[in-house]
């Protein structure tokens, strides 16, 4: 049996509408990969996807949990290879990706991560447009996290030596994480490659809950740089406060 070369946890709850399009794009990935799927007990159909990958995967388990961060972090324990990441259910890899960020990883061996750009596709709609992903800057983290999660690939040495995700984090725990790998073991490698795409849906934390998600990231950039652009509260008005009143208007419309 080959030894997996990446351990993919993949946090969900109540995505059954998804689910498979995520585990299918890990496995087509073409490198040996260990896939643990934690599930917070779903009610939708979830355990009968994940039933049906069942002899493909490292692991999985259906119960409720203590939230995103933790179970990322049981998956990622789990798991033996030395590259890890996670893939939240309503996302995707996009081909060759693995392949590109381990490639991405070997010419740069000193970096802890590699990330590449991402598309984000409205599920509504259908619209694309490309995420707001660019080359690696101290600065530039602090002013946006610039780092997309879905195309990330972090090296196992330097995951566990900053404990993971901070399991105190429920919004921005992603964007903590970039930090701190970045402080411990400087700056992360970047390909211009599209590898991964985030599905835009309006059950998405992010949309769901913006006051929350921003409060959070505003928390992280302090801790970690030291201060706070002034990006943070000029741009706080539009995708908090305006954009946070569409979403209400338009849960009441459907």
């Amino acid at each position: 049996m080959t030894d997996p070369v990446v351990t993919i946890a993949v946090p969900s709850f109540n995505q059954g509408a998804f689910l498979d399009d995520a585990l299918s794009s890990i496995f087509a990935q073409g490198v040996a990969v260990e896939v643990f799927v934690l599930d917070g007990g779903s009610t939708d159909g979830s355990v009968e996807i994940i039933k049906g990958w069942s002899d493909r995967l490292a692991g999985w388990r259906s119960q409720r949990d203590r939230g995103q961060a933790a179970a990322i972090n049981e998956g990622i324990v789990r798991g033996r290879a030395p590259f890890v990441a996670w893939l939240n259910s309503d996302d995707w890899l996009l081909p060759g990706a693995l392949v590109r960020l381990l490639e991405t990883l070997e010419r740069a061996p000193t970096a802890p991560m590699a990330y590449g750009r991402t598309w984000d596709i409205d599920q509504t709609s259908g619209r694309r447009r490309a995420t707001w992903v660019q080359p690696f800057s101290p600065r530039g983290l602090a002013v946006r996290c610039l780092i997309s999660q879905p195309g990330t690939l972090m090296r196992r040495s330097a995951w566990e030596t900053v404990g993971g995700l901070d399991e105190r984090l429920h919004m921005a725990m992603d964007y903590d994480l970039w930090w701190r790998l970045y402080q411990s073991g400087g700056a992360p490698a970047f390909t211009e490659v599209f590898v991964a795409v985030n599905r835009v849906h309006e059950a998405t934390k992010t949309r769901s809950r913006r006051v929350d998600h921003y409060r959070e990231a505003m928390e992280v950039v302090r801790r970690h740089a030291g201060y706070l652009p002034a990006k943070w509260w000029l741009a706080r008005p539009y995708r908090v406060w305006w954009e946070t009143l569409r979403h209400q208007l338009r849960g009441r419309r459907e």
